[in-house]
């Protein structure tokens, strides 16, 4: 895979995201600190997407910088592509998760970050991204694009809650 789409790689480490962009904040309350661990562990091996429907292409198991992904959304010959490639990854005691930045070929340019984090006693689920359109659909899909990207924010929290309460 070559190079980024964008140039604002590793922004969704960054408090404030890039101008120019549509811009996701998403954060959500999955459970106590005793679930941290898996929810982690969860998050890092792509697991929400999986358990979502979201078929998953990664060269490995878990989310290193570096590794390339493409989630493959839609049904049957209709999946859409999405490559991507990992920008930054983290995993200490009380924060873990990744940031990954769009390919060539992926629907839109941007980056999207997916973090676990204990705080205040509970585990909190957070999605943040900055994307635009980078392909004649989702440039005619308009105001959709960002809806569908909220929706899928709260699958993926609602997901990982499930995965977590059943460990």
């Amino acid at each position: 895979m070559g190079p980024y789409s964008y140039a604002e790689v590793g922004a969704t480490r960054q408090d404030s995201l890039p101008p120019g962009y549509r811009h996701l904040r998403y954060r959500s309350r999955i459970g106590d600190a005793a679930v941290f661990r898996a929810a982690a562990e969860a998050v890092l091996t792509f697991a929400p997407q999986r358990a979502a429907g979201v078929l998953i292409e990664a060269a490995g198991p878990r989310a290193v910088e570096g590794l390339v992904v493409t989630s493959r959304l839609g049904a049957g010959p209709l999946r859409i592509p999405a490559p991507c490639r990992v920008v930054w990854a983290e995993d200490t005691p009380t924060r873990a998760g990744f940031g990954y930045g769009t390919l060539p070929g992926h629907p839109v340019r941007g980056e999207e970050s997916f973090v676990v984090e204990v705080a205040g006693g509970a585990v909190w689920f957070s999605m943040r991204a900055f994307s635009r359109p980078d392909r004649w659909f989702t440039t005619a899909a308009g105001p959709l694009v960002p809806a569908f990207q909220q929706a899928y924010a709260r699958l993926l929290a609602h997901t990982l809650r499930k995965l977590v309460a059943r460990r």
